[in-house]
């Protein structure tokens, strides 16, 4: 039943787009984290493999890319978060920076201020994810 909720989900993903780089540090991320955390470098893969692809200088400034501070929603709780999208070995959640190769981060990555995508969590439940803004890391 998930697997086919998944299915159903990944034809209806919106749209998303990646630099060239990014493209190549995701994959490399997503064959070396299948151990480590399965679900979610299936996830990324999936994202890295239907993403369009642009050189760096040409990513647009709204969409999420590593290193993009990524506003947020949450529909299934309507909880409004503000994080930065990192490398593993970056993640600090109390600095709310979130791995890209984590859940939320792999289905954040590539999509602009206005989209929302259908994205499964730890118990294979679908959420919506609504990305309302998308600029530079505020450090």
């Amino acid at each position: 039943m998930t697997e086919a909720i998944n299915r159903r989900s990944a034809r209806r993903r919106p749209s998303i787009l990646l630099s060239e780089n990014d493209h190549g540090i995701l994959v490399g991320l997503a064959m070396s984290g299948a151990r480590r955390n399965p679900e979610a470098a299936r996830l990324l893969m999936e994202e890295a493999d239907r993403a369009d692809l642009v050189p760096a200088t040409r990513l647009p400034a709204n969409v999420a890319a590593l290193g993009s501070q990524v506003v947020f929603t949450d529909e299934a709780n309507g909880v409004t978060r503000s994080v930065q999208l990192v490398l593993p070995s970056e993640a600090d959640i109390g600095k709310n920076r979130i791995s890209v190769l984590s859940l939320v981060g792999a289905g954040l990555i590539g999509l602009k201020a206005g989209q929302s995508i259908d994205w499964p969590m730890q118990d294979g439940r679908l959420r919506r994810l609504s990305v309302t803004r998308v600029g530079a890391a505020a450090d």
